[in-house]
């Protein structure tokens, strides 16, 4: 059976008890962050400092590791679209444009002909976060969408105040986030989106968080060729980065809105190339295109 991560009405604690688990994690953190692993990797934890917030904690973020694509929209946890929204989206873009999935540790290990023949055409899969965390279900994941027919690749899920953009790079094309021209390998992708580990911009002045995107996205393209999509939501870039217009001619964008429509886009960017518009049952997308346009993209 396809695990699913903890949903939101699952794993939603009273404040008190929410305060207590952080008071726990907190006490602990001193005396564990020099052995602890991530969870299932065999890799260092995170930094002692970086535990999860309380709505990370809300949303079932436990551990360094544990943050997906979409995990938040707003900075208070990740938001369910109702039945009717996702049919409403589902309908308003299958006529023009070809459905996928994301996956990440918390779908196990994936039964990719179902999905499949449910006509999804492509599928990202989390390969990496910060410069300590693997998934450990990258292989089954990203070679069994391969296998079945997919057009797939990966992404990064950023922590820009943890190591450096270029450092970041670096570990995700080392650990699944390569690219390579056989028309079923997708750029990877910057996921960069809200803190589950502390303040909603990590920290970071906008002028930084621009500078921080920069090195990570430049030096994904000398590693691999490609121009690495940029996943966020509309609120996040114009709160962490003063809604810059500065990626919008050279990397794709992934936007992340739960609803009927993609919304507002991010400045600059005319169309989006890939919307995700629900978690249910999982995360699922929309490419901006047919199948030939999104070969296209994977040939680069």
């Amino acid at each position: 059976m396809t695990r699913t991560r903890p949903r939101r009405a699952a794993v939603l604690a009273t404040a008190f008890a929410a305060t207590l688990l952080a008071a726990s994690a907190t006490a602990a953190s001193s005396a564990t962050a020099s052995t602890a692993t991530g969870p299932g990797t065999g890799s260092p934890s995170q930094p002692a400092a970086a535990q999860p917030n309380d709505s990370a904690r809300a949303a079932g973020i436990r551990s360094a590791g544990d943050a997906w694509m979409g995990w938040s929209q707003d900075g208070h946890g990740r938001p369910t679209p109702t039945p009717k929204q996702a049919a409403q989206a589902s309908s308003l873009a299958a006529a023009t444009q070809t459905s996928g999935i994301d996956v990440s540790k918390w779908q196990g290990n994936v039964d990719w002909a179902t999905y499949w023949g449910q006509g999804k055409r492509f599928a990202y899969v989390k390969a990496t976060e910060g410069t300590t965390y693997q998934n450990s279900y990258f292989a089954q994941q990203y070679n069994g969408s391969y296998n079945v027919g997919m057009i797939r690749g990966s992404y990064h899920f950023a922590l820009p105040d943890s190591s450096s953009g270029t450092a970041q790079a670096d570990w995700f094309v080392g650990h699944g986030g390569g690219w390579s021209g056989d028309g079923k390998t997708l750029p990877g992708v910057l996921d960069i989106e809200y803190n589950p580990y502390g303040a909603t911009c990590y920290g970071l002045s906008q002028a930084s968080m621009r500078s921080w995107i920069a090195a990570f996205t430049s030096r994904y393209k000398a590693l691999t060729g490609r121009d690495a999509v940029i996943y966020s939501t509309t609120s996040w870039w114009t709160t962490c980065t003063g809604n810059t217009s500065q990626f919008s001619a050279t990397n794709p964008l992934w936007i992340a809105r739960y609803n009927t429509s993609p919304g507002t886009l991010p400045a600059g960017w005319a169309y989006y190339t890939f919307w995700q518009y629900t978690d249910s049952p999982l995360d699922q997308d929309y490419f901006n295109g047919d199948l030939t346009r999104l070969r296209a993209l994977a040939l680069g």
